[in-house]
């Protein structure tokens, strides 16, 4: 497959949990109507993002995988016939929690898991509450329509967690996101955050040489606690080999964004951004400290 069509499902939440889901299903239904064969959503998509406070009560949101939730969207996989990429709260045992995204093969199997590896633990986002860090390592999960990289959110953020799923021949890059704005904060801060987004995931395409697709959620949801909350921006977007701008969303409004992803440009502009090639990695060892002068 040279050309992959995908779509980017952005939309916004609420604390209704089935009409989040029954929102989710339509759009897949939608995107693979418009002829999509991947289609990705956002991070915990089935919810509000609960993270915005500690409270051991929403643990009660997390769910087996696989289970009755996931269960469904292996449904829409397989009768909409698309790989699916999707974002859960999972309950691997009593007490023990990952954020996890989940693949679907377009029969409705599950292709693989890929569980968060980077825990934020910050004013409103209070991921570390709640969700053990990943131990399934970097890993690209084989589908129908080609190895698939895939990180959550935060690992956006590493260049570290995209050459190593690059390295295992990943052919996408693929970010589900909950990222959003303080309201209070000023509009000049706003926009350097959201473009310190966008420019690093880019880069990720660059350095490696591969297309990403970032995909996040709309609207703004206030705090559990009663104060405060985010005001997610939405934006989602995909970039090709070379980091170029292929398809974005606003920062408002509820979309599938479809894209047509050049596979065949992986090789093309790798022969002329030899990066891989002239990587020093008998030079890198001091990557593996948390700081050099340890």
């Amino acid at each position: 497959m040279s050309v992959l069509k995908a779509a980017l499902v952005q939309h916004a939440f609420t604390a209704d949990l089935n009409a989040n889901v029954e929102k989710s299903l339509a759009a897949i239904r939608q995107a693979a109507q418009a002829g999509a064969r991947l289609v990705v959503l956002s991070e915990l998509h089935t919810s509000p993002y609960f993270c915005q406070v500690e409270d051991p009560g929403l643990c009660a949101l997390a769910e087996s995988i696989p289970g009755p939730l996931t269960e469904r969207f292996a449904a829409a996989a397989r009768d909409n016939k698309v790989v699916l990429v999707g974002s859960f709260f999972e309950r691997r045992a009593p007490g023990l929690y990952h954020n996890t995204a989940v693949v679907f093969e377009a029969d409705g199997t599950l292709a693989g898991r890929y569980r968060k590896m980077h825990i934020p633990d910050d004013p409103a986002y209070y991921e570390k509450f709640y969700f053990t860090p990943g131990d399934l390592g970097f890993h690209a999960i084989s589908t129908s329509v080609g190895k698939l990289g895939i990180l959550v959110c935060w690992d956006q953020w590493y260049p570290e967690a995209a050459r190593l799923m690059a390295l295992d021949g990943a052919q996408v890059l693929i970010y589900p996101t909950a990222i959003g704005w303080d309201p209070g904060d000023p509009e000049a801060e706003k926009q350097r955050q959201l473009e310190a987004w966008v420019t690093i995931q880019r880069s990720h395409a660059v350095a490696n040489g591969l297309p990403v697709l970032s995909v996040n959620r709309v609207g703004f949801e206030p705090s559990p606690a009663g104060k405060g909350g985010i005001q997610f921006w939405g934006h989602s977007f995909a970039a090709g080999a070379q980091g170029e701008i292929l398809a974005r969303g606003s920062h408002e409004r509820d979309e599938i964004i479809p894209v047509d992803l050049n596979l065949a440009r992986i090789e093309e502009v790798r022969r002329i951004w030899p990066f891989l090639r002239d990587r020093r990695i008998d030079a890198y060892g001091d990557l593996v400290k948390r700081y050099r002068n340890d």
